[in-house]
């Protein structure tokens, strides 16, 4: 597969690719509130943000979108345990007050369905990092959501994150491709995604009948979902990874 990567800065007229390209999240992952809010701005105020790779027929095939924030600003200085969400509100508060970035972090790295497996991902992440390089930045961060993590939902993440195998790579194929191309694992993002939802939202995105009080899996969860018929909702809190890419 021939492929092109650009910024929708260099090319906006993509945008309806981009942001059309089939993606294989679970449905209840699209409905976080912060990402509700803020995720859509990021391809049409920070097109240089956005990367994407073309295959040899035009077609969008995978997509990057990234924020720049300031990290080192009063009360943060550390990456938050709420993770996606926090970075995602703080660079549009940043960008709401005129407080310059001093870091980018990762929002999404995504492959079409038909395009999964041939190392996509890590050429998206390579490409990520020499954009945030090229518009002066020295460090990328990202809240990983790892990518096996879901076939174990009872297995607490400061166990899984940190997970190795004999060659002293992580478990995880996503961690790896982040440890290979020089991130370092920091931390876990206790609360870095939070879909707090109704019933019915609940089983018409699952399918499942919500009508236990207590834990419940649902396909794609990287956590159990917390029931409470009593009360008439569910919630999910997702635990992230925070690696760190220096540049």
């Amino acid at each position: 597969m021939q492929l092109k990567v650009s910024s929708l800065a260099e090319r906006p007229q993509m945008l309806g690719q981009v942001v059309r390209m089939a993606t294989t999240w679970p449905e209840f992952l699209v409905h976080d509130a912060v990402g509700d809010t803020h995720y859509g701005r990021i391809a049409t105020e920070l097109p240089e943000h956005v990367l994407f790779a073309e295959d040899e027929h035009g077609d969008v095939v995978a997509h990057a979108h990234s924020v720049p924030f300031a990290l080192a600003g009063e009360e943060r200085g550390g990456l938050p345990a709420r993770g996606w969400d926090q970075v995602l509100a703080w660079a549009f508060a940043d960008r709401r007050r005129g407080t310059p970035p001093d870091t980018v972090s990762a929002i999404s790295i995504v492959v079409a369905p038909h395009a999964q497996g041939g190392g996509l991902s890590a050429l998206m992440l390579s490409a990520m990092r020499d954009n945030a390089w090229a518009h002066g930045f020295d460090e990328v961060v990202v809240p990983v959501r790892p990518s096996a993590k879901h076939l174990e939902p009872h297995t607490p993440m400061d166990e899984y994150a940190f997970r190795k195998r004999p060659d002293g790579l992580p478990h995880d194929p996503w961690l790896r491709v982040h440890v290979r191309a020089g991130g370092v694992i920091e931390a876990v993002a206790s609360a870095s995604m939070t879909v707090s939802a109704s019933l019915a939202e609940w089983r018409g995105w699952t399918g499942l009948p919500f009508d236990t009080e207590g834990l419940v899996d649902v396909p794609g969860g990287l956590v159990p979902v917390h029931c409470e018929p009593g009360r008439g909702y569910a919630v999910y809190v997702e635990p992230n990874v925070w690696v760190r890419h220096p540049l």
